[in-house]
């Protein structure tokens, strides 16, 4: 056990390093909340109230925001043995000047209208991110989006390329990928050209990563241009695709983002093992789970094939953990990334993130990142990170190796900072 003093010393040197958050959901368009609707809408707080017995009615566009924010904190009671609810309190105590320790339903009118009067200032986005001390947030950017409008210096693009693998045989995709592109996709050189389009117009815009989050049964696999031009050949016509069908054109097309973050050294970030839509009647963005079918086993011809390329990957499950660990301590171009969703809780971020830094090379580590849809919530995530971090730190190398609390808040800085840094090449902008 380190002691408390040695626990707060480290945790106040953690917090001056400015963080670059590595994944995130921001709109760089409307960065912060306007109101505590757009805070308490965060899917956590609508999963948890759900799960505690709230009706999904008072989430409907008939509620107004304020009674929609009553309604959440009704049932908050319920929940506030819970970490999301430790980040609320911590908002609303920073941001909004909340004095008290506990939230209630009483509390909405005095929180909503403080919220109103302290997310209209100019220069609120500027007071979250100093607050915060986040330097760069990495965005999660559709495939046609224009990248146009925003600081790409403090939000940073990042090619998210689900749609593209999964729903290229959906109409509508591949509608807007001719339109992002100017290419109609019926065999597999017009996708190869399509494909190699984005990244060309991501990179004018500063991208640094692509990404995409993968089903439990995925494997990837190399295809053969004829195979993949005959499915692309039956989606341009209009017919339905076979089971096999769909995963050989998934295949196809996951294969070929990785050959051309290959060519162009981009980093890829692999966020594994989610299987949506488990809970159908589940609140919006509350229907998405996870089994234990997941090995990463199956990446291992992807990691294999393509050793230049940095793969950035996240589990959703601290039975995982050692396997990435595992993975990571082998292979040069698997990296561990942050504490994705169901593992974003302390006591499994402790005990992997404890793991990591006793099993994996220290500049193969991404700590943390946010995975927030609004600024606010990086504070109390990084946070519970830092302090997290912090007790570890003291425990496993102040005390248990000798290490200086200089040593220790250098190591910090690798995981907070400079891995992603370097990795991510942010410099260069």
């Amino acid at each position: 056990m380190a002691d408390e003093k040695l626990v707060n010393e480290l945790y106040a040197e953690i917090c001056r390093i400015p963080l670059i958050d590595p994944h995130s959901h921001i709109n760089p368009h409307r960065p912060t909340s306007r109101t505590l609707d757009d805070i308490l809408g965060y899917h956590y707080y609508t999963e948890l109230a759900h799960s505690a017995g709230m009706s999904k009615e008072p989430l409907s566009e008939k509620t107004s925001p304020r009674e929609r924010v009553r309604a959440i904190l009704t049932y908050m009671e319920r929940f506030d043995n819970t970490v999301q609810y430790q980040w609320f309190v911590d908002i609303a105590q920073t941001f909004l000047g909340f004095q008290k320790e506990r939230v209630e339903a009483a509390d909405c009118d005095a929180l909503y209208d403080a919220a109103e009067e302290k997310m209209a200032q100019k220069d609120w986005e500027d007071q979250v991110l100093r607050q915060s001390n986040i330097e760069k947030v990495f965005l999660t950017n559709d495939f046609d989006d224009p990248l146009e409008g925003f600081d790409t210096n403090r939000y940073v693009p990042c090619l998210r390329t689900d749609d593209l693998v999964f729903h290229l045989a959906k109409l509508d995709v591949r509608q807007r990928l001719s339109k992002a592109t100017g290419i109609e996709v019926g065999d597999a050189s017009a996708l190869r050209k399509a494909v190699g389009k984005l990244f060309d117009h991501f990179r004018q815009h500063q991208a640094r990563a692509c990404a995409i989050s993968l089903p439990p049964d995925f494997s990837p696999e190399k295809v053969s241009d004829s195979d993949l031009s005959a499915v692309l050949a039956k989606t341009s016509r209009g017919q339905d695709l076979s089971a096999d069908e769909q995963r050989l054109c998934q295949n196809g097309t996951f294969w070929m983002l990785a050959e051309y973050c290959h060519e162009l050294r981009m980093p890829f970030d692999l966020m594994i093992g989610v299987i949506r839509r488990v809970y159908e009647a589940g609140v919006f963005q509350g229907q998405d789970l996870f089994d234990q079918r997941t090995s990463l086993i199956q990446y291992r011809k992807l990691f294999n094939a393509f050793p230049n390329v940095a793969f950035c990957l996240s589990v959703l499950t601290t039975n995982q953990n050692q396997e990435l660990g595992s993975f990571s301590w082998i292979f040069p171009n698997v990296m561990t990334s942050g504490h994705w969703w169901y593992a974003n809780i302390p006591a499994y971020i402790e005990l992997d993130a404890r793991y990591r830094l006793q099993a994996v090379p220290k500049t193969k580590q991404i700590g943390y990142y946010s995975d927030m849809y609004k600024l606010e919530f990086g504070l109390p995530k990084y946070n519970m990170y830092r302090k997290i971090l912090a007790k570890i730190l003291a425990e496993d190398f102040v005390r248990g190796r000798g290490y200086s609390t200089e040593q220790a808040v250098e190591l910090a800085r690798l995981l907070l900072r400079d891995n992603a840094r370097r990795l991510f090449q942010t410099d260069s902008q």
